[in-house]
């Protein structure tokens, strides 16, 4: 099983997910891959350096923008920062009570289902990595991500009751609902369509 290489940072606070959804302070992120300063980032941005410390401040303020080292510039000190993580997913829980719920998302096999299973991933996922954080210990996970073509229809239904009865099976295997020091772990398989390919923006 892996564990977290803290490249990608879940946003499950109300204020940080509204300091940072805006167009100007996504483009400031994803320029602070690399650190820069203000000055810097108004050169690559084609921005004036007054409006963007006015977003930096903002988005240092929640943490989003962390400073890498204060240098001198003349007769000025200036702040290089970056990003505090190379990419960013919103967690489900910001939207409180009207967060996507797979006990409210009715058919199993619904699309609707899937999407509240997969915001219940990250969901849990983002609360783990806190309290893992917190006692600073690392998270056990376990990813499998692959694709498959079917020759027919009827290749794809039989490939998903073949799925389900051998994911069945290793959990009833392995499954031991009385074990005294037993550790819960949540197995969750879909299996979705390959969207076609997005155009680029320049096209």
């Amino acid at each position: 099983m892996g564990t977290e290489a803290g490249t990608v940072e879940v946003i499950s606070e109300r204020g940080r997910a509204a300091a940072v959804l805006h167009p100007t302070r996504l483009r400031i992120l994803h320029a602070l891959a690399t650190p820069d300063s203000a000055a810097g980032l108004g050169r690559r941005l084609d921005e004036p350096r007054q409006r963007l410390n006015h977003h930096l401040r903002a988005l240092e303020a929640e943490g989003l923008v962390v400073l890498v080292e204060e240098r001198r510039a003349g007769n000025m000190i200036e702040r290089v920062v970056r990003a505090s993580a190379s990419s960013y997913v919103m967690d489900p829980a910001v939207l409180g009570p009207v967060a996507v719920d797979p006990a409210r998302a009715g058919d199993e096999l619904s699309t609707s289902y899937l999407v509240a299973v997969a915001a219940r991933v990250v969901r849990e996922l983002a609360r783990l990595r806190r309290l893992a954080a917190d006692a600073g210990k690392r998270l056990a996970t376990l990813t499998i991500d692959t694709e498959v073509r079917f020759r027919s229809a009827a290749d794809q239904a039989a490939f998903g009751e073949e799925l389900a009865a051998a994911v069945a099976g290793v959990v009833e295997r392995y499954h031991d609902g009385e074990a005294p020091r037993g550790r819960r772990f949540r197995v969750v398989v879909g299996s979705y369509p390959v969207p076609p390919t997005e155009p680029q923006e320049d096209e």
